[in-house]
Formats: C-alpha cells, sequence, structure tokens
C-alpha cells in the first residue's frame, strides 16, 4: 500500500540519520517519478559556533511506494549563512 509524502519524508529523515549517523535539519524537496520518491533533505554535517558557520549537506534519498530506502547520496554542501546552493 502506497504511503502518503509526509510520511515517506520522516521516513527518509530517519533512514538517513541512521546510516550517516548527521542530524535532519530540513526537507529541501519531495518527488515521485517511474523510479520511486526521490527526498532531498539537509544534514548537519559539522555544528559550529556561531552557528552561521554550521557545514549542511543536502542528500537525496530514493524511496519506493513502501517507504523502503533504495539508495541515497551527498549531492552538495554548504555553510548555513549561505543562501544560494552550490551544484
Amino acid at each position: 500500500m502506497a504511503k502518503d509524502v509526509g510520511t515517506l519524508i520522516e521516513k527518509a529523515r530517519e533512514e538517513l540519520s541512521k546510516l550517516t549517523g548527521l542530524k535532519a535539519s530540513s526537507t529541501v524537496g519531495a518527488a515521485k517519478d517511474e523510479k520511486g520518491w526521490h527526498i532531498s533533505i539537509e544534514m548537519l554535517e559539522k555544528q559550529s559556533i556561531p552557528d552561521q558557520m554550521d557545514i549542511l549537506a543536502t542528500y537525496e534519498a530514493l524511496l519506493d511506494e513502501e517507504g523502503n530506502l533504495l539508495s541515497f547520496e551527498r549531492k552538495s554542501m554548504r555553510k548555513r549563512m549561505e543562501t544560494e546552493v552550490r551544484v
């Protein structure tokens, strides 16, 4: 049975945190295609003082309709204070 997008996002956040050992910061995207659900989540790679210097990485997780994690990949990194994402 297919799950709703909110449930899939929570599953992706939990799985990425468990596998990477990183804390999820924010969800930045969710899209469905023929491969499954692509969920993009910013993860806290390195906490700094001040917070604006934190290093955030965007990970893309691919989940099937049931919420099983099929793959994940780090797509980019940035400092929290940088508003433009590097691709």
